[in-house]
């Protein structure tokens, strides 16, 4: 990939520029090309698919790095920073509401295990073939999940984001829809968010389907369309299928390690790994109901046995060999998370060289990338 150095408002350009290359995206033979249409827009520097620029920094569950995640206080100070592309994670509530929260087990980010009235809702329930024990959404009224409070998932690493418990409820997706009009009208231009289905097979089996929730808040809310600022994301493949039914917003796959299944594989009984569907076979048929891909950054550059980076995979060339664009997650800024050769010092939850792992996953060519710190992203972008 050409990289350029510019930086600034040519950086910043909003949705609109690729407009016209992109309205022909959608399923099936030819959708190729038309990706890579609205992908390519901005190659150097400038505004890459629908307008965003290049890379992109999306703000993974809002500012996490920085507030209790999924919370109205984590996204807002994300858009603040001036992340791209916000996410949220969707389960639903027993009533049927999508809330944003990145498992449907709550037990670690929210005060469920204080609140005594809600003691006996404890339970054990198999979630996608692993075994969880404690307080799930799907068990709760949106009603009664809005009297619990936000906390942070990861206090032992993240001990300063604790001074933020209690001050957020769970938001519904609606909330966080209402929010970014809002905030799109006040700023001038569309707030990004990237939604992701969570466990849709298993919800589907409980009667709770997630997709057709989706699309009908994206019809309602307007972001339904092939050139809406929304992308939506999933582990199973079926779910972006599924949704390429029901709207034209643009669509995401995410792909963990090599040797995992997504879950819907394992329920139909696909005998394909991850590794299997980023060989080219297997990213041509996501090609064809998928925008894009998300892949964990070890499928982008792999570790070795110490956890330092090796060289790059052919992924990102093969990729956009087929007009899809990558998002791969997620860069943080703490020892704890950085390849081994960016660590500095013994402390996990101390600063390392997150420029330098910013610098090296830059390189390859990804389009975007995930991080739980918005403004280092962007301040690592502005050297690309």
């Amino acid at each position: 990939m050409t990289q350029g150095a510019s930086s600034g408002p040519a950086r910043r350009a909003v949705i609109g520029a690729a407009v016209a290359a992109g309205a022909a995206l959608g399923t099936g033979a030819g959708a190729g090309a038309a990706q890579a249409a609205a992908r390519t827009q901005g190659r150097g520097g400038g505004p890459g698919y629908r307008g965003l620029p290049v890379p992109t920094v999306i703000a993974h569950r809002g500012a996490s790095g920085y507030r209790p995640e999924h919370t109205l206080g984590s996204y807002r100070l994300a858009l603040d920073m001036g992340a791209h592309v916000i996410e949220q994670d969707l389960v639903p509530t027993r009533d049927g509401h999508l809330v944003c929260r990145h498992e449907n087990d709550i037990t670690g980010t929210t005060d469920v295990a204080d609140r005594p009235e809600f003691a006996s809702r404890r339970t054990t329930k198999s979630v996608d073939g692993t075994s969880l024990t404690g307080w799930f959404t799907e068990d709760f009224t949106l009603a009664e999940l809005k009297t619990l409070r936000a906390e942070e998932r990861i206090p032992a690493i993240r001990q300063e984001n604790t001074l933020y418990d209690g001050r957020w409820t769970v938001p519904t997706f609606e909330e966080v829809l209402r929010w970014a009009e809002r905030e799109g009208r006040r700023r001038g231009h569309p707030v990004w968010l990237h939604a992701e289905t969570k466990h849709p097979s298993y919800f589907r089996g409980l009667g709770l389907g997630l997709e057709e929730r989706l699309a009908r808040l994206l019809r309602r809310y307007g972001r339904h369309r092939a050139n809406s600022p929304v992308f939506l994301q999933s582990f199973e493949p079926s779910s972006m299928q599924r949704m390429a039914r029901l709207v034209a917003t643009p669509r995401v796959v995410l792909l963990s390690g090599p040797a995992s299944r997504p879950w819907d594989f394992v329920e139909a009984g696909d005998p394909r790994t991850v590794a299997d569907l980023v060989k080219p076979a297997g990213l041509d048929w996501i090609a064809s109901f998928a925008q894009g891909i998300g892949p964990t950054l070890d499928l982008v550059v792999p570790k070795d046995a110490a956890g330092r980076l090796t060289e790059p995979t052919t992924l990102v060339r093969d990729a956009h060999a087929r007009g899809l664009l990558l998002h791969p997650y997620t860069l943080r800024n703490e020892n704890a998370f950085l390849p081994a050769d960016f660590r500095r010092g013994t402390d996990p939850t101390a600063y390392g060289d997150a420029f330098g792992a910013y610098r090296a996953y830059f390189a390859t060519g990804i389009d975007g990338i995930f991080t739980d710190m918005p403004d280092t992203g962007l301040l690592a972008a502005e050297e690309v």
